[in-house]
């Protein structure tokens, strides 16, 4: 269903642009090898609840944090701060090729933690996904590599990330399919790779599993990166929203800064602050001294000049708000946990929703994840029935967005998931 709800609007594109030719235009085949491309994989999930008229439809596709009413949650925190920059009557000038430097210093902190001696590169970017962009090319460039390394799964976007950064994206083990980490086969994959291989890490909140290692294995990573001259790369794009504590969901990278390593870190406020379409993040880089960082600040700023010149203000600037007013950062650090807490009260619900509807299945993996999002377990026939039988949009994967549960829908949504999941794979 899903696919022709998608194939029909693609027609009614193609038969309304057929109806509007304009025939003044030179007859050439200037633009004749243009392809329609596919759909992308989420917004057509949205495009396909957007359309279907089933009242009990859910949509645990997209990775954004809903209320208990089904609806975005704008932070209290974050209403404030728009408050105060409202009141504070400022101009809309071009901020600096890599931001503020009050905005920068504060992400820096967030994510490191208050260590004046830290040499770091900071840049605001365009959200998460614009910081893994531009370190795609700032590591094009500069190291000599040109494979880089991805879990398997990953979130979907990094593939394409890197493979237009100029990259071949190969895997290493994460997910053993069964609902928990394969670490022994993600540590002999690293200990396989070549030396001083480019490698990502989600540092919290996996996505789209929701495992994550322990403190004891992210020291054993920490370790066998130091014996391979592996260069750790960390996608942080949730901190705080993972545990409801910045300083738990940042210990993998500090845990390797603290060891002597120089990761890469891309960091995106889209989840923890809610602030998912004013686009804005940052990319740190570890140096070795001011010497160092002052020339990755550089071409960074080089990098980045070419492919959008500056970054928006209004979310750095709201950002900036939360993070340096005392009562608004408190405000915030409570709304993690409220987020925090609602995902893990979602998790406990569902599994006992299982059990209600009677599934004898273990369905324990869905609340030892954390996150966001839970990885089911379920084959794309068994995900192709509750989106056709259902109306419950998820990822082909199995993947869903547990913020998209709530008190209303979540026995609909139990009972679903547990008749789909007697289909014989």
């Amino acid at each position: 269903m899903l696919a022709r709800i998608i194939q029909r609007q693609s027609n009614r594109r193609l038969s309304r642009n057929k109806t509007h030719t304009n025939t003044r235009f030179i007859a050439t085949k200037t633009w004749s090898k243009v392809k329609l491309g596919p759909v992308d994989a989420i917004l057509g999930l949205n495009v396909a609840f957007n359309q279907d008229p089933n009242p009990k439809k859910v949509n645990l596709g997209v990775g954004a944090y809903r209320t208990n009413e089904g609806k975005p949650f704008v932070l209290e925190c974050v209403r404030e701060a728009e408050s105060a920059i409202f009141k504070g009557k400022n101009n809309h000038e071009y901020s600096g090729i890599g931001g503020t430097e009050k905005f920068c210093d504060l992400s820096r902190e967030l994510v490191f933690g208050p260590d004046p001696d830290l040499n770091v590169a900071t840049v605001q970017t365009i959200s998460g996904t614009g910081a893994l962009r531009v370190a795609g090319e700032f590591l094009r460039k500069y190291v000599d590599h040109k494979d880089i390394y991805v879990s398997d799964p990953t979130w979907g976007n990094h593939i394409p990330i890197f493979r237009d950064s100029g990259f071949n994206v190969k895997t290493y083990r994460y997910y053993d399919g069964d609902g928990g980490l394969d670490f022994e086969g993600m540590i002999e994959d690293l200990e396989e790779m070549p030396e001083n291989s480019i490698v990502l890490l989600h540092a919290c909140a996996h996505n789209p599993t929701g495992i994550d290692p322990t403190k004891e294995q992210w020291n054993r990573l920490s370790s066998l990166f130091d014996v391979k001259k592996h260069i750790p790369f960390f996608d942080s794009a949730y901190q705080g929203f993972a545990t409801g504590n910045l300083e738990n969901d940042a210990y993998s990278i500090r845990r390797f800064v603290n060891d002597g390593h120089r990761p890469i870190v891309t960091q995106s406020y889209a989840k923890n602050m809610g602030l998912y379409g004013e686009r804005v993040g940052a990319l740190h880089i570890v140096a070795r001294d001011a010497m160092e960082l002052n020339a990755l600040d550089s071409q960074l700023k080089i990098n980045i000049r070419p492919m959008y010149s500056n970054p928006p203000i209004h979310g750095a600037r709201l950002v900036t708000e939360v993070l340096s007013n005392p009562e608004l950062k408190k405000l915030w650090l409570s709304e993690i946990v409220e987020m925090s807490d609602r995902i893990q009260h979602c998790r406990h619900r569902l599994v006992g929703g299982l059990k209600n509807a009677g599934s004898t299945k273990d369905w324990g993996h869905i609340t030892n994840q954390i996150g966001m999002f839970c990885y089911t377990g379920l084959s794309m026939e068994q995900v192709d029935t509750l989106v056709n039988n259902y109306s419950i949009y998820l990822t082909k994967d199995g993947r869903i967005s547990i913020a998209g549960i709530n008190d209303d829908n979540v026995d609909y949504v139990a009972t679903a998931i547990h008749e789909a999941s007697l289909i014989e794979n």
